[in-house]
């Protein structure tokens, strides 16, 4: 995934940590010369500890790979992202790159979005506008979108950007490019957990240890 000389966006969640782990051992072992950018506060500990070299858009504003996980990804490789709250950098990191790949085990694997990911599609709203973008979504695409409680705090999660998130329980399959299109245009929305267009390969982990690779279906 990864050659001499480039920079590399680096995800967030559990699958990630063994990517970086394999990546910091080739950096080490081919003396390679890697640039990572973080999408989270988890992802720039993790680069830390493996005493990568730190960077960001403002200096890199261009990568030539980012590597993330999902919360599950459908037959086109549409994705949905943000069950650990970060959806917004990990989108903009992902559109910086030339190339966007994931990596996941095959319980995220779905022929259709909802059918193993069962939270919905993370909304990162501006705190303010929490109950009117929820009542805006139920109120045009069904379901329902409920703010996102912490567990270790009292209150919302806040998010790295000081946002909350609405996770939306869709009812049924969408159009998800226009529906991402939609929920984005609504005032107070940040960014959605919908990545539409955006991964050109995914890597599955499967239970016996091989890996499944899916490419986008060729229109």
């Amino acid at each position: 995934l990864c050659n001499n000389n480039q920079v590399v966006g680096v995800g967030s969640g559990s699958t990630i940590v063994y990517a970086v782990d394999r990546l910091a051992e080739r950096v080490r072992q081919e003396k390679l010369n890697i640039v990572c950018v973080p999408t989270s506060f988890q992802a720039r500990q993790l680069i830390l500890k493996h005493g990568l070299s730190l960077s960001d858009l403002d200096r890199h504003p261009e990568l030539d790979v980012a590597i993330d996980g999902a919360d599950e990804v459908d037959a086109s490789l549409t994705l949905i992202k943000g069950g650990g709250g970060c959806l917004t950098q990990e989108k903009i990191v992902a559109g910086c790159a030339k190339h966007f790949i994931v990596i996941a085990d095959y319980r995220k694997d779905s022929k259709a979005l909802g059918q193993q990911w069962k939270k919905g599609v993370p909304v990162e709203v501006i705190p303010i506008a929490y109950v009117p973008v929820s009542r805006a979504i139920a109120r045009r695409f069904g379901g329902e979108a409920v703010l996102r409680m912490a567990v270790s705090k009292a209150g919302p999660v806040v998010t790295d950007n000081s946002n909350f998130i609405l996770d939306w329980k869709f009812e049924h399959a969408q159009n998800w490019k226009e529906v991402n299109t939609a929920i984005k245009m609504i005032p107070g929305v940040v960014e959605t957990g919908l990545f539409v267009g955006m991964a050109e390969r995914v890597y599955f982990g499967m239970e016996d240890g091989s890996v499944k690779i899916r490419d986008p279906p060729v229109n």
